[in-house]
């Protein structure tokens, strides 16, 4: 089973996920990327392979870091200890600073038992698979071991909040004075940088979420549990609540009245900002296959050319890096602004989306008005083989179904990459006709799919 998922090494802190994988991951990240022609070129003119190493605030990134920490040292790169910070504060830096490479320790919005390991390349950007797999075959062959001076050190990154929040704050279009934000940190890594760029930009905060103790993170909390913060959004009259889930790449909204403003709504409203002032290049907006019908019809009204991916940030970034282009994400809330990013930021996101109520004095609602959600069914049918959904009679039933929702819906099945499952979601007018379709052509799967 190959060690790397679709975001890194990820599993249950001392279960699969060992002080021992992370250091020897770790010692092999050391031997693939302290190769290549800038590094070689670092080398002969003196210079010490460095990285940066972060962590969100989950009690097993202790160990984990401490582990990578080692690997890394033990092959002669000099280690920064960022510590506690989000995931794209880790991208930022190792690009602010012109590392060699970084490692995030994280799991993102699993739960406090879960860790992962995420490594990215110079400039901040993740790594593709080829690479991943160089690193993977890498952790069973000869590791770099100097010795005496030729050691890393390690060494804390003193300023690297700050250093992260300075840049956020320079990405804005327009101060927030006048809002009221209700943060929700998700006892995350943004506990601590989130509620400061808020407060500078000139928001009043109010904070939930953010008393990490190393076992709460996601508890309950964050974007992943939004009741609590469209509750105290409500509770204390604030303007708009902003959630971040672990590692803070990820933003999920809800409005004065505590209506959830998802992913999709998100980037609609930032597409045309972006747009307004000339920013969106090419007029176009990257999403995934996931995203709503209504973001499409929104965009088509602005002139916003929306391109598909398959549902994954990176898969998203991927064709922004290959289009250049400067916005795209996921329903989940993955937004990445490419003009100041490499990687989905939630507290980035969440800043521009305030920024545009303040600029336009507009109610979140009324921002978010401007794309239509049409109602989403999705039905995971299990025990059936993924790998037939091109069945004759699966796809006449599809196509049957297609025609009758017309402009109005679309349907889309998509077998699991994993297990012997396939999803079937089903977008229309109204919530019925997409809950009917939706069964009426799940049992269809069940049928002619069957194991």
């Amino acid at each position: 089973m190959a060690l790397f998922g679709t975001d890194g090494v990820r599993g249950l802190a001392n279960g699969p996920l060992t002080a021992d994988i992370a250091l020897t991951l770790a010692q092999a990240t050391a031997v693939v990327l302290g190769q290549g022609r800038i590094a070689e070129a670092r080398k002969a003119a003196g210079k010490r392979l460095t990285a940066v190493v972060a962590r969100d605030p989950r009690i097993s990134g202790h160990f984990l870091s401490a582990a990578v920490e080692a690997g890394l040292a033990s092959s002669g790169v000099d280690v920064l200890d960022a510590g506690t910070l989000p995931t794209p504060a880790a991208a930022f830096l190792i690009a602010d600073i012109d590392a060699d490479f970084g490692v995030m320790i994280s799991a993102s919005h699993n739960p406090a038992p879960d860790n992962g390991i995420k490594i990215f390349a110079r400039g901040g950007v993740k790594l593709p698979d080829v690479v991943e797999q160089r690193i993977e075959e890498a952790m069973t062959g000869e590791k770099l071991r100097p010795t005496g001076a030729d050691v890393g050190r390690v060494s804390r990154f003193s300023d690297a909040e700050d250093r992260y929040v300075i840049h956020l704050l320079a990405s804005l279009p327009h101060r927030l004075d006048g809002i009221h934000v209700v943060l929700d940190c998700a006892h995350g890594a943004a506990s601590g940088a989130s509620p400061e760029a808020f407060s500078n930009a000139g928001a009043k905060v109010t904070v939930i979420g953010a008393d990490p103790d190393g076992i709460n993170i996601n508890d309950g909390v964050g974007s992943t549990h939004l009741d609590k913060l469209a509750a105290e959004v409500v509770r204390v009259g604030a303007d708009v609540g902003i959630a971040h889930d672990g590692d803070a790449d990820r933003c999920l909204a809800v409005d004065a009245d505590g209506n959830v403003i998802d992913g999709d709504q998100i980037m609609a409203i930032l597409a045309v900002a972006m747009k307004d002032r000339g920013r969106l290049a090419e007029n176009t907006l990257v999403a995934t296959v996931m995203s709503n019908l209504g973001l499409h019809v929104a965009m088509r009204e602005q002139g916003i050319t929306v391109r598909q991916t398959a549902v994954g940030d990176r898969y998203v970034l991927e064709d922004m890096n290959a289009g250049g282009y400067s916005l795209g994400g996921e329903q989940s809330g993955h937004v990445i602004m490419s003009d100041f990013a490499t990687t989905g930021d939630g507290v980035l996101t969440g800043l521009h989306l305030v920024a545009e109520m303040a600029r336009q004095k507009k109610t979140l609602a009324e921002l978010a008005s401007i794309m239509t959600v049409y109602p989403q069914k999705l039905v995971n049918v299990k025990d059936v083989d993924r790998t037939k959904t091109d069945d004759e009679h699966l796809q006449k039933a599809v196509r049957a179904v297609e025609a009758e929702l017309g402009d109005t819906g679309r349907v889309l099945l998509r077998p699991s990459g994993t297990e012997q499952l396939v999803r079937v979601m089903v977008e229309a007018a109204d919530e019925q006709s997409a809950h009917e379709y939706a069964h009426q052509l799940a049992e269809v799967v069940r049928e002619r799919l069957a194991l």
